[in-house]
């Protein structure tokens, strides 16, 4: 796929083809006619990661992820009209997601139909909620629906892989995931999930700037790193929440000598205080907080909140995972 230029098509009667006569890619064909209604897209965010690290020890690493899915999403709607014109007021898509539907539009051969695109979105962005990918994710999941063809998974990967490093949240299950190369190493299934507190500490990270201190820490730590990623993926394998929560917690504090959080130390210190299974962090982002296998009862959670609010953050409760 080639990198998009310039606006998106708009729709011309009869026109099923881009300009140039280019031949449709590969896929079933599109529906008789485009939809005479709002449809949709809808993508899940994440809570950073159960684990990110080297996928083995190794001169070069490769950069691995569990991606911590949550309970919180990004949506793209295309309306469409009966004639092209200037859209209403009102937030247009952002730049990756208008070049992953121009490339998703190249891929099959289709020209947009005139309408208008909205989009509304529960992820902050630069903090670790994949809130970039999500997006792109929705407005892909919306176009399958716009053309009526099937969702598949393997055109949205290699549309992101034109775009940038991204996260598996187009999945609806755990993987380890090398992010760089849009690769699933292995699936971990969807059977564990958690309960969550987490706060997002102030500021954004720069992952391509932090990318070089990162690989070097994994040299240096990769041992460690293969030990935590054996764990988890044992605690995957037997269904253990608890299990996968200790392994998530060596990552989240393997991550803190290269990244560190201001208010893991004071997690670290009081989770056994709550009861809470395990740590987690967006390892390069901003989040950071506690898991919990089974559902924290009201009195625990006036006393989290209390404790985050000690640290000076307002906690945000949110399930994460898919069990």
């Amino acid at each position: 796929m080639r990198h998009p230029v310039g606006p998106l098509r708009a729709h011309r009667p009869g026109a099923g083809v881009p300009a140039g006569g280019a031949e449709a890619g590969p896929g079933p064909p599109p529906g008789d006619r485009p939809p005479d209604r709002t449809v949709s897209g809808v993508c899940h965010g994440t809570l950073g990661e159960l684990y990110q690290g080297p996928l083995r020890p190794a001169a070069e690493p490769e950069i691995a992820v569990v991606s911590f899915p949550v309970d919180r999403h990004s949506w793209v709607y295309f309306t469409p009209r009966a004639a092209a014109g200037p859209p209403p007021h009102a937030p247009p898509l952002g730049e990756k997601s208008v070049a992953a539907a121009r490339l998703f539009l190249d891929h099959y051969g289709l020209v947009l139909p005139p309408g208008d695109w909205r989009t509304h979105s529960e992820l902050p962005v630069g903090v670790g909620m994949a809130s970039s990918t999500a997006d792109i994710v929705a407005t892909l999941r919306c176009l399958f629906r716009v053309f009526s063809l099937p969702y598949d998974v393997d055109v949205v990967l290699g549309i992101l892989a034109d775009i940038e490093r991204a996260d598996s949240v187009f999945l609806d299950e755990f993987v380890l995931y090398l992010s760089g190369r849009h690769r699933v190493v292995r699936r971990l299934g969807p059977d564990v999930g958690f309960h969550t507190v987490f706060v997002t500490e102030p500021g954004t990270v720069d992952t391509a700037a932090v990318t070089p201190l990162l690989l070097d820490h994994y040299r240096r730590r990769g041992e460690e790193y293969r030990r935590c990623l054996t764990d988890l993926v044992k605690g995957f394998e037997s269904g253990d929440p608890a299990a996968v929560a200790r392994a998530a917690t060596i990552s989240a504090a393997l991550s803190q000598e290269v990244l560190p959080k201001a208010v893991f130390g004071s997690l670290r210190a009081h989770r056994e205080r709550f009861g809470a299974d395990g740590v987690f962090v967006a390892h390069t982002g901003c989040l950071a907080g506690y898991l919990f296998a089974s559902r924290p009862p009201a009195e625990v959670k006036s006393e989290l909140s209390a404790f985050f609010h000690s640290l000076g953050h307002q906690c945000t409760f949110a399930r994460g995972g898919y069990g």
